[in-house]
């Protein structure tokens, strides 16, 4: 059960390791979808927002499920840190991003059945220097991989949004009254660490046996 005001890691994978994002299109529509189904009462249909976009979220601020503070999709998963602002509130905006995926993917590739790995994961967040530390994990997420050799290569996270001064309309994420980081020194705490993410990504399966 998820307690609304807490921070939470929360994940989700694709059933055997499926592929289910494949090229630019396909992340920009889950991306399209954490904004959508943020706000728990939405004007108009998911196709008119990817139509017009921030002209049908304007005015649902005090309207969010949740408060997305990071995220990163994967080619096999997905993996946010979310702040749960009503009861229920994770719950209803992961299983509407999910869902709406998987119908706009199962028709495009002309697939059935469920396209994720069972129930999504949580980690609840206890503290300050856990949370900086796993959005710097999840913004590696495409280093360790071995996808991108710097997270700023990697257009679909929110690292772009952690690193750059000014947020646009176009940002998903909402972390400043949550997280006190500046750009340049959260760019740092993060690249540096990028080498030895991917290193011990090596060797993780000796570490667990």
């Amino acid at each position: 059960m998820f307690v609304t005001g807490e921070i939470y890691h929360v994940y989700s994978k694709s059933i055997a390791d499926f592929k289910i994002f494949n090229n630019d299109f396909e992340y920009q529509r889950i991306n399209k979808a954490m904004q959508y189904y943020q706000v728990s009462k939405r004007p108009g249909s998911f196709s008119n927002f990817l139509e017009y976009g921030k002209q049908l979220s304007a005015g649902n601020t005090n309207n969010k499920l949740v408060q997305i503070i990071s995220y990163c999709p994967m080619p096999t998963h997905l993996h946010f840190t979310l702040k749960q602002l009503i009861e229920k509130g994770i719950s209803t905006f992961m299983s509407n991003v999910l869902n709406s995926y998987t119908r706009y993917f199962n028709i495009k590739h002309n697939r059935k059945g469920p396209l994720w790995e069972g129930r999504f994961k949580k980690v609840l967040v206890k503290s300050d220097e856990q949370l900086i530390h796993l959005t710097r994990y999840i913004h590696l997420n495409p280093v360790t991989a071995g996808l991108v050799n710097n997270p700023i290569d990697w257009p679909w996270s929110s690292y772009h949004e952690f690193i750059n001064k000014d947020l646009t309309e176009d940002s998903i994420c909402e972390y400043k009254n949550i997280l006190d980081i500046k750009p340049d020194s959260y760019k740092a705490f993060t690249e540096d660490r990028a080498s030895y993410q991917r290193e011990l990504a090596k060797i993780k399966h000796i570490l667990i046996d």
